[in-house]
């Protein structure tokens, strides 16, 4: 085997939470002794889970902790994981825009980092000025940027503003811009992370595209963080798990995408029992139950439909309320969003409010899907978002002699006629 491009080993990346200081000048002197001592910090608790919603219990969080792994020259590798579970700072430790606490990276060749919009870009200078600007950072001569420019310019079709400074492109220009520059100038390894979300369905199909060319053709090394499983499995070649900072898996697409998206139980119903004050969601906001099944009480099949009941209390009174389900595959591909609102005429009231929908038979395919639920005002202004609340399986019935899902989003139950004649 080749030696590996990417070779990480014990690397770990801790981050300090609130003040600087440890409050007291003994707890300063234990960690100096720590220090020089070659110990790690006595103030950093290991184990503690990245949640980003509560502060803990420590003045310390380790984003990734003891992360080991090697890429060869030429793989695909899709990086996954929640939010929060260390996939951004792994890629801007391998960027080199942030330093690791522990560990060491070797990387065998240019890299070209692709993280939030409009990094590596300066903002008052053109687009021109800052794809010269991108190739001198990775090293190369102004002769082998002149070979690319034309490329770039096209691919990212804004040459009618190649010559306006950066600072007023949409996001959507400054990311088709960037991830041009990134995938044209050559390097050996390419980091995109989640920013091609900002671009539209069209220019993300083409950077899946370029993206693959560039592994398939070029044989250089992509390492692609993205939440939508579908892009990984179609791009990458081996993907890893990532959870609270630990990997927690490594393998082929396929695998590792199964195991991430079939991680410990499913939750099929959520039903709050307990002093609304500690109920989940905000100051406008706070769900008590939510339930998803089909109209027999039995199995979700293709035909049964599926009912969903929602049970919520609402605090902000006079305000045209609004609710929206927002359905998700399992490779969390929003399906549809089903909006509903509550009042039309600006006469929310504080108390308790039941809703039913229905999805009729025949209309999703059999499969597994995550139910997230968006409270809004006026069907503009959020009040509060609850991310996958339920899960749930659309089981396949017995239809002839086939039981295979089949592909597709939808399952519908067309009318149909079929003829017969002789000849």
């Amino acid at each position: 085997m080749s030696q590996p491009i990417i070779q990480v080993e014990h690397l770990s990346k801790q981050y300090r939470l609130g003040e600087v200081g440890t409050g007291t000048l003994s707890h300063d002197l234990k960690r100096w002794w720590y220090k020089v001592r070659g110990k790690e910090d006595p103030f950093a608790r290991i184990g503690e889970v990245n949640d980003r919603s509560t502060k803990g219990d420590s003045e310390y969080v380790w984003a990734l902790k003891d992360i080991n792994f090697s890429v060869q020259p030429g793989e695909v590798v899709g990086i996954i994981g929640r939010n929060g579970a260390g996939k951004s700072t792994l890629l801007k430790i391998l960027s080199k825009t942030t330093a690791p606490t522990t560990g060491r990276i070797k990387v065998r060749g240019r890299i070209a980092s692709l993280l939030e919009v409009g990094t590596g870009f300066h903002p008052e200078l053109t687009g021109r000025e800052n794809i010269y600007l991108n190739g001198a950072i990775l090293g190369m001569t102004r002769k082998e940027i002149n070979r690319q420019f034309d490329a770039i310019v096209d691919f990212a079709g804004v040459e009618r503003y190649v010559d306006t400074p950066v600072k007023r492109y949409s996001s959507g220009m400054y990311v088709r811009l960037a991830f041009a520059v990134a995938a044209h100038l050559e390097p050996e390894i390419l980091i995109v992370d989640e920013v091609l979300a900002v671009g539209d369905a069209e220019f993300q199909k083409k950077c899946l595209g370029k993206m693959k060319d560039v592994s398939v053709q070029d044989g250089r090394t992509v390492l692609f963080v993205s939440h939508n499983m579908g892009a990984v499995k179609q791009l990458c070649t081996s993907a890893i798990a990532l959870e609270n900072g630990l990997i927690t898996y490594v393998g082929n697409t396929i695998d590792t995408v199964s195991y991430y998206q079939n991680r410990g139980e499913k939750k099929t119903y959520l039903n709050y029992i307990g002093l609304v004050e500690k109920a989940p969601g905000n100051a406008f906001i706070k769900l008590l139950k939510f339930e998803v099944g089909s109209k027999d009480g039995k199995v979700i099949t293709i035909s049964s439909g599926i009912d969903f009941n929602i049970v919520f209390i609402n605090v902000k009174v006079n305000i045209n309320l609004a609710v929206s389900l927002i359905v998700q595959n399992s490779d969390e591909i929003i399906i549809c969003e089903i909006p509903y609102l509550i009042t039309t005429e600006r006469n929310s009231k504080h108390g308790i409010y039941e809703i039913n929908f229905n999805i009729p038979g025949y209309t999703l395919n059999a499969g597994t899907y995550s139910i997230s639920i968006l409270f809004g005002e006026d069907q503009r202004f959020v009040l509060k978002k609850f991310e996958h609340v339920v899960e749930f399986e659309i089981v396949n019935e017995y239809i002839g002699n086939n039981i295979n899902n089949l592909p597709g989003f939808l399952r519908i139950n067309p009318f149909i006629t079929c003829e017969f004649k002789d000849l």
